[in-house]
């Protein structure tokens, strides 16, 4: 089983500094033992133009089958069909993963305190695997690596070469090329990828599986296209590891999407501060939800609906004051209400808090006789997801057809976005962002709104209210015109 990992390089940044991020010296070979067999790592170039590093695994066939018994905990599918005889010693697999980790585990982790510069630097890699077991064939391997910004050279294997007419096996030699990508990247994605597409472990898969998928998964795995088929396969397609995998990948989307970090989406109890630690300033979501709740406290509401709940943090925030006499969450995801009603403890809740809380699918899109006759609603982050076309059904189903006496919208405000650091110009906040509107945009399809249906519109910022650039979020407050117009004269 073989893999090698080759960089180039200038005077400047000598190739050979790819012994110091994998901390592993190019002028001499080292073997490590594992449970399966033996690792080594040797150089077969290391220049100051191209360096080469290559992980050689021989894998003891007896060794394997006596810790795995042959089959059931611990066996791996091919090795319980054949187990002296098969292709793990050769074809690359959860073993060689394996190897990755615990060889390069530092480099995995973007650690090197020789080169720290150089380890979170993208680096011109080349990595080839001469036989890659690919249940998918070329196809899925492309599917794969592509997305995250690899060239893909894959070339499938042929039974026979001599009798061509048998068709090609299920192994693919595989070259991928990356200028983008920094050496623990690289490495998270053949530690994930490469018995995703083998398609097999030779380890019983357990839930701290799980924790070592999104571990490698950072950053990449949350958005990847093929997101559902990886972590089925990496957790041998056990329903319950994959589901709960699957929500907390979802969770990370809903906090990238609210400008939160995943712990206050999970609803994490922040250790207690020393009395001289700085405060510092509560959370983008946080300061959202504040300015929505004080909204609806103005508005005397009782009966709200929250729409586009996601996973139920407003819902839950609502559940706090017993003002709020009837909290509806509508999300058309089926899985953010599932996870909404687990983490609000629906079937736990006393029947007098039960009562007052409900959970149901719907569009937005479409008119919807459960939302009307309610004080108040609240789209918060919702309206950007929408491609504008659809925008108008939305506006009728809400506004014209529900038609609550209050109406809070919040939406990112574009305008603010040069003040994220990381976040590259010309790039929305969030990838399922259909658009992302100015002030003056937001403004101007609100005060229209406002005029088509009867409301008056008043427009308060959330967050630092930048005096260049305004606030990181814009919220408008609809009011329906008779309402508006009586507190306008009472003041």
């Amino acid at each position: 089983m073989f893999l090698t990992i080759t960089t180039t390089g200038t005077p400047e940044h000598p190739a050979t500094d790819l012994g110091f991020l994998l901390h592993k010296h190019p002028d001499r070979a080292q073997a490590f033992s594992t449970s399966f067999g033996t690792a080594h790592v040797l150089y077969p170039e290391a220049e100051e133009q191209r360096c080469t590093a290559a992980l050689l695994l021989e894998v003891d066939a007896v060794a394997l089958v006596r810790r795995g018994k042959g089959k059931g905990r611990g066996g791996a599918p091919d090795a319980a069909l054949a187990q002296y005889v098969n292709d793990r010693p050769y074809a690359a697999s959860s073993l060689l993963a394996v190897a990755l980790s615990n060889v390069f585990s530092s480099a995995m982790r973007g650690v090197c305190k020789a080169r720290p510069d150089r380890a979170g630097q993208p680096l011109p890699l080349r990595v080839e695997v001469p036989a890659l077991p690919a249940r998918g064939g070329p196809d899925l391997v492309r599917r794969l690596f592509e997305p995250l910004g690899w060239t893909v050279a894959v070339e499938a294997v042929p039974l026979d070469t001599e009798f061509p007419e048998w068709g090609d096996s299920r192994y693919v030699r595989l070259v991928l090329e990356a200028g983008t990508l920094t050496l623990a990247e690289a490495l998270r994605h053949l530690y994930v990828l490469l018995p995703v597409l083998d398609d097999a472990k030779h380890y019983w898969v357990s839930a701290d599986e799980v924790d070592k998928l999104l571990r490698a998964g950072d950053g990449w795995l949350p958005g990847h296209p093929e997101q559902k088929l990886i972590t089925s396969r990496y957790l041998s397609r056990r329903w319950s590891l994959t589901r709960d995998a699957m929500e907390r990948l979802e969770l990370v989307r809903l906090a990238e999407t609210d400008d939160s970090d995943v712990e206050e989406i999970d609803n994490a109890v922040a250790a207690e501060a020393g009395p001289d630690a700085e405060e510092k300033p509560a959370p983008l979501a946080v300061q959202r939800r504040e300015a929505i709740l004080g909204a609806l406290r103005e508005s005397a509401a009782a009966r709200v609906l929250d729409l586009g709940c996601g996973e139920g943090q407003l819902v839950r925030e609502l559940l706090r004051e017993p003002r709020f006499t009837e909290i509806v969450g509508v999300d058309v995801s089926v899985r953010a209400l599932t996870v909404a009603a687990r983490r609000l403890k629906l079937d736990r809740m006393g029947e007098r808090q039960a009562a007052r809380v409900n959970l149901f699918q719907g569009s937005l899109a479409y008119t919807d006789d459960r939302l009307k006759g309610y004080d108040a609603a609240v789209l918060s982050e919702v309206i950007e997801h929408l491609d504008l076309p659809r925008l108008p059904a939305l506006e009728y189903a809400v506004f014209g057809a529900a038609h609550p006496r209050t109406v809070v919208v919040t939406t990112p405000n574009v305008e603010y976005n040069v003040r994220w650091e990381t976040l590259p110009a010309g790039h929305v906040r969030h990838r399922d962002h259909r658009f992302e509107w100015t002030r003056e945009e937001f403004r101007t399809w609100a005060d229209e709104v406002a005029e088509r249906h009867g409301y008056g519109v008043e427009f308060r910022p959330v967050g630092p209210d930048d005096p260049e650039v305004g606030p990181p979020t814009q919220m408008a407050v609809f009011t329906l015109k008779t309402i508006h117009e009586k507190e306008a004269k009472a003041a």
